[in-house]
Order: C-alpha cells, then structure tokens, then sequence
C-alpha cells in the first residue's frame, strides 16, 4: 500500500511518499521544506507569511515527488488540524484537488495522533506496550494522552498558555539569542559550567494535582531575571550559558514531574514522547533514565521524525485506513481540532 502525505500545519511544507505493509514503513521519499529563514526575523512564525510559503512550495514538491515515482498511489493523508489554520487550509485544498485528480481517497489525520505514531515508524507497536502514557511537546502543544491503544485516545493534561516550545523561543528571544529557540538554548546549556548567577526559576504548576502545564510565567521570570541584570551581566557568556541552563531545566523538570505522575495514576506500562521539544538531546536522557528507574518500557522517535513530517502523517494515515472518504468537499481544516477516539 503506497500513501501520498501532505504536512502544512505550521511553518514546515512536507510532503511524503511511504509504502506500507505489515513489517512497517519504507520510506520512498520524503520532503521537508522549512521557513526557517523566512520567519527568523519576527521570532516566531507569521501565520499569513507561512501559508504564502506553503502555497509556494507545495506545488513543486509533489510534482517531484510524483515524478520520480510513478508507481500506483493507493492513499492521500492530509493534516487536518491542530495547528494554524491559514497553512492548514493550503493541504486540504491541495490534497482535495489532488484527490479528485487522480482519483484517490483521503485520509484526514490528527497533527498530535501523528506525532504520537512517529513512534512506530520503524517498529512494530506490541500489545503489551498499552496503556502508554503520551506527552507531545513541541511549539504548539503540550499535552498528556493517555493511549489505551492506537485510535483510542483520552487527553488527561494541555498547556493553559504558553506550550513548551513557545517559551523556549519566548525566552530565546528575550535573550537576543534568534529562532527557533530551543536548539539555541540547549546547545547554551549544554556550555554551562558552574553556577555564578546563583539563577533559580519557578517551575510552574509543579506540585498541582492535575496535569495541565502553564509555561507563561516561567517566560516572564527569565525577563524579570534578564532586566535586573547591568548590560555587561546580559551580554556574558557566563549568564546567557547559566539562565539557559536553569530555563531548559525548569521546562524539564516540569515535564518529567507531570508525566510520571500521570503515568502512575493511569497504570501505564509505557512512556511516549513526540513532537519537535522531543528532539532535546537532555530531555531525551533524563526522560529514558527515568522511564528505566521506574520500570516503564519508553519509546521516542528518531530526531528527524519529532519536528513536522509528512513521514508521521502517512504512518498515522496507515493506521487510520478505516477513516478514508471521497467525500472530498466536506474535508475541513480544523486548528483546534483534539485527539480523542
């Protein structure tokens, strides 16, 4: 089974070619264009400015990709949502053109379902891997699933404001440090070598008995630590290496606290992490050294698969087959779209 799948919910034009079968995925192509660039200079992604890229870069992407393979298409798999709507409306409609061209099926895919799937991109998901316990952390969400199996999903925790990846670049721009923040702030703290600052951040909603998140005030202690500092303080290595440190720390600290918890009070058996936050090189070994010390069996994806693919929308499409329509018009993009059943 050959999927075609399109992937514009944020700032990322990605469009994927896999084939499907019982032994997993093979990845026949694979497109990822970012806007990196493009949105630098505002720190942070500009809505309308994404969806001009995304209409720019769609088209010649999936021309090449259709002509460097001229097998049969089986499927479309489409991002319907979450994520800003203005980029999602840019897949849909070309997914629905597409579809109505050469005759094909679409398979609507839920952004946070798929993120969770880039999980079994190249393994097989075994029964007594359920229930797992899931946390999507990236720019836009942050979020606690709890996953009784694959299409059976109940949300248990959300960001109240700021998600994990938002205050990453939040703070970074605080700092003057550029975007995307979180790649810039863990390479800074990873240079850290000794506390001069003395810099101690909140860890917000920590010790609360629910499992929502909240990052805004984290993003306001770093100003207020960052204004009462002289210029020379702002400017030192020592400082930004410091704060950074204390800033990723505090993020991690708050995630692990929260889903463990979680994952204890539902009796998972397993840990997930997805999403582009999931790319955090420490985020990944404290999170697997704890899942050992706990007994829980964990999974994240490869790097590449974290941030926005089209990879993880056509695996999410593969195991969400029954889902397929040709009722091509009534597809709709939905940006506050939620994972459930």
């Amino acid at each position: 089974m050959r999927i075609l799948a399109l992937e514009t919910s944020c700032d990322d034009t990605s469009v994927a070619l896999i084939e499907a079968g019982n032994f997993g995925f093979k990845i026949i192509s694979n497109i990822v264009s970012s806007q990196i660039n493009i949105h630098q200079a505002w720190g942070g992604v500009v809505p309308n400015l994404a969806k001009r890229e995304h209409q720019k870069n769609l088209p010649p992407i999936i021309e090449r990709v259709l002509a460097e393979n001229k097998e049969k298409i089986d499927y479309l798999a489409v991002t319907l949502g979450p994520g800003l709507e203005p980029c999602l409306w840019v897949g849909v409609n070309f997914a629905r053109d597409l579809a109505k061209n050469l005759n094909l099926s679409i398979i609507p895919v839920n952004h946070v379902e798929a993120h969770i799937l880039a999980n079994f991109i190249n393994k097989e998901p075994k029964a007594d891997f359920f229930p797992a316990l899931g946390l999507i952390v990236s720019g836009g969400h942050t979020e606690l699933v709890l996953i009784k199996k694959i299409g059976n999903y109940e949300l248990i925790g959300e960001t109240r404001d700021d998600a994990a990846g938002e205050c990453f670049d939040k703070i970074a721009k605080i700092l003057g440090l550029g975007y995307p923040g979180g790649p810039i702030i863990a390479k800074l703290a990873e240079q850290f070598s000794g506390a001069k600052f003395k810099i101690v951040l909140p860890r917000p909603m920590i010790h609360q008995k629910n499992y929502d998140f909240s990052f805004s005030g984290l993003k306001t202690a770093v100003l207020y630590d960052y204004k009462s500092r002289s210029s020379k303080e702002q400017k030192s290595e020592a400082y930004i290496q410091e704060i950074a440190f204390e800033a990723q720390k505090a993020i991690i600290d708050v995630l692990i606290k929260k889903t463990f918890k979680a994952a204890a009070a539902f009796r998972a058996k397993s840990i997930i992490l997805g999403g582009g936050v999931a790319a955090n090189e420490e985020l990944r070994k404290q999170f697997s050294l704890k899942a050992k010390e706990a007994g829980y069996l964990f999974s994240v994806p490869e790097k590449e698969f974290c941030t926005d693919n089209a990879v993880m929308v056509g695996a999410a499409g593969f195991f969400n087959q029954k889902k397929k329509t040709k009722d091509w018009d009534k597809l709709e993009a939905k940006a506050n779209l939620k994972i459930s059943l």
